[in-house]
């Protein structure tokens, strides 16, 4: 026998609802040209419409928090986490109590729809691994009060900072985690601003190495050795 071939029904099977209908298809569009790894499989503008669909139950759902048919979001999410869907929840505002409800409720991921492109897909897979994605904006309002302590980061978030507090240079560090180049310096440029909210200043290399280390995120004799 050769060797399997990708599968594409391994691919993260989304459906989208937002009941902008010019956003719904830009994002679409974007999502399907720019991610192979997902598999856009319905794109609706209304709750029942999600719940109807022939695709339903899919593996994630990028929602908009700011549909107007009165229907609690905690109902919505507890609704698609009985049927086994994880939910990633888009808002054009920021709210820290909605951010707050909603994350207690069981979303996975909340971003602002003016975040980059590339952050929508990563919290897309983020989602369908489990894993917990906030848009940088919300994160730093969420956690404004903890000034001072170490900032929470996602597992990406981690991941890009070991392996660029260990020494790799950034195109290294995006091909290791499989991410373009570009949205391995969003993450950077995430970490250090979550840091510096936290009155923690992470500017150099060498300083992000340093504190990558203390808060045990590297390992002093794990990372690859560079001479620095």
């Amino acid at each position: 026998m050769g060797l399997p071939v990708p599968d594409i029904d391994n691919r993260i099977r989304l459906a989208l609802v937002d009941d902008h209908k010019m956003l719904l298809g830009a994002l679409t569009e974007w999502i399907r040209g720019a991610a192979s790894d997902i598999n856009m499989v319905a794109a609706v503008s209304t709750w029942p419409d999600l719940l109807t669909h022939a695709e339903f139950p899919v593996d994630v759902v990028l929602l908009d928090l700011d549909l107007k048919d009165n229907i609690p979001i905690s109902l919505k999410i507890s609704t698609l986490k009985t049927t086994g869907v994880k939910t990633v929840l888009m808002s054009t505002y920021s709210e820290p109590n909605v951010v707050r409800e909603a994350l207690a409720a069981g979303a996975l991921g909340y971003l602002v729809k003016s975040e980059d492109a590339e952050m929508i897909v990563e919290a897309i897979r983020a989602a369908s691994k489990g894993e917990s994605y906030v848009s940088a904006e919300l994160d730093l309002a969420l956690n404004a009060s903890d000034v001072g302590g170490a900032p929470k980061l996602s597992a990406q978030e981690r991941r890009v900072m070991a392996l660029y507090g260990g020494g790799e240079p950034v195109k290294a560090v995006a091909y290791q985690l499989g991410i373009s180049e570009e949205t391995a310096k969003s993450y950077l440029k995430r970490i250090r601003e979550k840091y510096r909210v936290a009155g923690i200043d992470v500017g150099t290399k060498v300083a992000l190495r340093k504190r990558a280390i203390q808060d045990g995120i590297l390992i002093s004799n794990d990372g690859p050795q560079h001479s620095l």
